[in-house]
């Protein structure tokens, strides 16, 4: 592709989702992390202002000092309310992306006082200095499918189904979401105010994680030393998605936000199609097609507790704002293992590549969010 042809689908990139985000001051918090990352630079190719707070990259390496993208980023801990409220009156945004957060269950049972701050504390951090930012338009708070009272069913949870958790990060995942409902009614109820919307996304998997003891990272990273990986709940069914999934479902309603909308300040479920919750073994089976160095072996435990089966229903996005996901299981999972193999094999990055496959796939199935 030469340059006026690469020029000229920018520009019909970022005419993607309205045109809405083009030239707005949009705040990603937790940029440094791996949907963080992504979002960050979704938005900085669709023509955002983008600003970031987080904390430090968690990993080495990590996908953001990889992506090396322009940003204006604060590093500060969301724990500190007097610090982070000075930073976002500085930045002024428009609208807000609260993704940072401490996002591992089984950190969760080492340092549950930390997830309990960061997710739920954080999250109030983050919500209590919006309410002093005059051009502030929406707010998109991040949580998790874990937040649910997860009871094993067979089917996927509503957005009204009960909050809950057996383990420190689900319940503080519950919380942020309870907080955020006290916050949207109490202080964000008024004509004029910024509208507040929370999602729920799946299991996220795409290149550039390498978080500990998430299964893909662990598959990838046990393939890149030639280990075998050792799989602790190989029958565990998840609900497993590409990251920029979810990521589209935040945008969209973002887009709805900054219109104005206020029947969309709700929670959201942004989850894969039925035949993407599968096993975590069913996974290894279909990375393993995509890179031959990739062995597996089992862990018998004993084991913290974690949910056996979990899975979302998002056919109230899919209703009301006509968002569907782009990729299949098969799909998801071959450009989540290229992405690694390539930057294992060649120290390249398939980001910008996958990112643009993405839309175009999106646009070949006229999802709305891609057409301009």
């Amino acid at each position: 592709m030469d340059r006026k042809q690469r020029s000229m689908e920018n520009l019909e990139i970022e005419n993607i989702f309205g045109g809405i985000y083009k030239d707005k001051a949009c705040l990603v918090t937790g940029h440094t992390g791996f949907k963080g990352s992504w979002l960050s630079y979704w938005l900085s190719l669709i023509g955002a202002k983008v600003y970031g707070i987080s904390l430090s990259p968690p990993t080495q390496p990590n996908h953001y000092d990889l992506l090396n993208y322009k940003i204006k980023s604060y590093i500060q801990d969301i724990n500190d309310l007097n610090s982070t409220e000075k930073i976002i009156r500085k930045i002024n945004p428009e609208i807000i992306f609260h993704l940072a957060a401490q996002p591992l269950v089984r950190l969760s049972y080492e340092d549950p006082i930390i997830s309990l701050t960061t997710n739920i504390l954080g999250t109030a951090n983050i919500l209590e200095s919006a309410r002093k930012i005059p051009n502030l338009k929406a707010i998109v708070i991040v949580t998790s499918d874990k937040c649910y009272e997860n009871k094993e069913w067979v089917w996927g949870y509503r957005e009204n189904e009960a909050m809950g958790g057996k383990d420190p990060y689900s319940a503080s995942k519950g919380c942020a979401e309870i907080v955020t409902f006290a916050y949207r009614n109490s202080f964000f109820d008024k004509p004029g105010s910024a509208i507040i919307a929370s999602v729920r996304a799946g299991n996220v998997i795409g290149g550039g994680d390498w978080a500990k003891d998430r299964i893909l990272t662990d598959i990838i990273t046990s393939a890149s030393k030639e280990k075998h990986v050792y799989l602790r709940f190989p029958e565990a069914t998840r609900p497993w998605q590409y990251v920029l999934e979810p990521l589209s479902g935040y945008l969209t309603l973002g887009w709805q936000l900054l219109e104005g909308k206020r029947s969309f300040a709700d929670a959201w479920n942004f989850g894969p199609n039925n035949e993407s919750n599968v096993t975590v073994m069913e996974l290894v089976y279909e990375a393993s097609k995509h890179w031959d160095k990739i062995k597996f072996d089992f862990d018998k435990g004993p084991h913290q507790h974690e949910a056996g089966f979990l899975m979302l229903d998002s056919s109230k996005a899919n209703k009301l704002l006509h968002w569907r996901p782009v990729w299949d299981f098969n799909t998801t999972v071959k450009h989540t293992v290229n992405w690694y193999k390539v930057y294992y094999e060649s120290g390249k990055l398939l980001t910008d590549e996958i990112l643009r496959a993405y839309i175009a796939d999106a646009k070949q199935k006229h999802i709305p969010w891609s057409l301009t």
